[in-house]
């Protein structure tokens, strides 16, 4: 017998039909105004702006809310329990550091990344670049410019990627102006998301995958991949290559790196040929829990901001913990002081493995040189720097990233434990190596308790990089920026 529906209850359901619709039509009220209001703001645009366009003060009067936040990202007011927008001398905090990159830059000068705003006068100012004056274009290439600034893609344009690429860092210093801003990720004519640096659309080619296919989803994470990865300058034309072809893991990239009989320099001290991680944002990211559901770089590191009833993309790109009402929240509804306590408690152990690896890391160099000293054969070596290259790879692929003990815990704990695990077997063969040359007894370890001490065991003579740098900021850098001044490179004031 067919059962009717009670009167009140026709009318509930009637009510409830009529707000289900009532939410609906405000859902595409609120849709129409948007589509409205992006179209007012490209039909009436008061510069037309054609080609690629690096100053990124040409957009300011059509994009002025995007343009206001993105200055903001020149602020260094944000510090968390681990990391912030303010420049913190990483070497002074962790000495070992100083004694993992022997022979190599990074033992210089090494500090926490600052905002969007401070890419160009980082760089410039940072002891890993630039020379003496008498020595103007330094010995890097210009392929460390290529993530720094919109006029990347300009002068890619103006004289060929490979001629970009194959040149001296210090030879487009009057040229690279402009910080990184709107053309790196927009085009200029339509603001469409696009990817302006051929490395990524190189890697995607190579993997058999077509990046215009991308959704717009997908696109607000690979404008940052453009930068935010792993990579490598490929061959005696420094060409930037993204070593994607056997997977985005870590085990995957050694093995690329691995077949390519590839090094980033040989270790000082033990005389390992050493990968330099550079920053796996992208690929770290894809691995956690946020990444597998398709949560976008700018869904946390971008939100949405309303102001004047204009909704908009918060271009003060920095840590989500530094606006969980906008980030987290939107999502998730504890507390900020839970969700923050959530962030820092993965953060901490995950640091607890990179703190102990750090130390057995260094020990593991001290004592490979020691073994060479005490007259160690290349054959009898072997096993020894194939081990310490293999654990600092994962050390400083875990640690490099920004982020990610927060982006994939469970992979960056697993890579730094493996990591742990080589640098133990390292020194395990070291000693084995040592007791067939007469030695049985402790390695005798350096005070590496400071930079300093670090510094001066691997040999850097310090006061010599601080002055020949300031000289080639005092004399150097004001010719590129009359250069970029006279050819208005560059909008001054920004």
């Amino acid at each position: 017998m067919e059962k009717r529906l009670k009167s009140w209850q026709g009318w509930l359901l009637f009510g409830g039909s009529m707000v289900v619709v009532f939410v609906l039509g405000l859902c595409v009220s609120a849709l129409m105004e948007r589509r409205a209001e992006l179209a007012s703001v490209f039909n009436n645009r008061k510069t037309v702006i054609e080609g690629i366009e690096a100053r990124n003060e040409v957009f300011k009067s059509d994009f002025p809310r995007e343009y206001q936040t993105w200055t903001e990202t020149a602020k260094t007011d944000f510090q968390s329990e681990f990391n912030g927008n303010v420049a913190v001398d990483v070497l002074e905090q962790r000495p070992e550091m100083v004694i993992l990159w022997a022979g190599y830059a990074f033992s210089k000068d090494y500090s926490t990344p600052r905002g969007h705003m401070h890419a160009i006068e980082d760089i410039t100012a940072t002891l890993r670049t630039g020379a003496p004056a008498t020595d103007a274009d330094g010995p890097q290439p210009s392929t460390c410019w290529t993530c720094k600034s919109p006029d990347v893609p300009r002068m890619m344009e103006a004289i060929g990627v490979d001629a970009f690429y194959n040149n001296k860092w210090g030879a487009l210093g009057g040229e690279i102006v402009n910080p990184i801003g709107c053309a790196d990720c927009h085009e200029p004519e339509n603001m469409n998301l696009h990817i302006s640096r051929p490395a990524l659309i190189e890697a995607f080619e190579r993997q058999g995958k077509d990046i215009t296919e991308a959704t717009p989803q997908e696109m607000r994470s690979l404008v940052c991949a453009q930068c935010h990865v792993e990579y490598y300058f490929k061959g005696d034309g420094k060409y930037l290559t993204f070593p994607w072809d056997k997977g985005f893991t870590v085990e995957d990239m050694e093995a690329y790196y691995d077949e390519a009989g590839f090094y980033d320099y040989i270790h000082k001290l033990s005389r390992t040929p050493i990968l330099k991680a550079q920053h796996p944002d992208f690929e770290i990211a894809r691995m956690g829990i946020h990444g597998q559901r398709g949560v976008s770089c700018a869904d946390c590191h971008m939100p949405y901001k309303s102001e004047g009833g204009v909704k908009f993309s918060d271009h003060h790109i920095q840590s989500p913990l530094a606006m969980i009402d906008r980030t987290c929240q939107t999502c998730h509804r504890e507390s900020e002081e839970t969700l923050c306590n959530n962030v820092y408690e993965r953060q901490r152990k995950a640091n607890e493995i990179r703190n102990r690896l750090e130390q057995e890391l260094a020990k593991a160099h001290i004592e490979a040189k020691f073994a060479w000293d005490k007259g160690a054969t290349e054959e009898q070596m072997k096993e020894v720097l194939a081990l310490i290259r293999q654990a600092q790879w994962r050390w400083d692929f875990g640690v490099a990233s920004h982020g990610g003990a927060f982006h994939a815990p469970q992979e960056i704990q697993r890579v730094l434990s493996h990591g742990l695990d080589r640098a133990m077997q390292a020194r395990l063969a070291v000693s084995k190596v040592l007791a067939k040359h007469g030695y049985t007894d402790n390695v005798p370890m350096p005070d590496i308790s400071t930079k300093a001490k670090a510094q001066q065991y691997i040999g850097l003579d310090m006061e010599a990089e601080q002055q020949a740098k300031q000289k080639f900021l005092e004399t150097v850098i004001p010719q590129w920026q009359e250069e970029a001044r006279a050819n208005k490179r560059f909008i001054e004031g920004n």
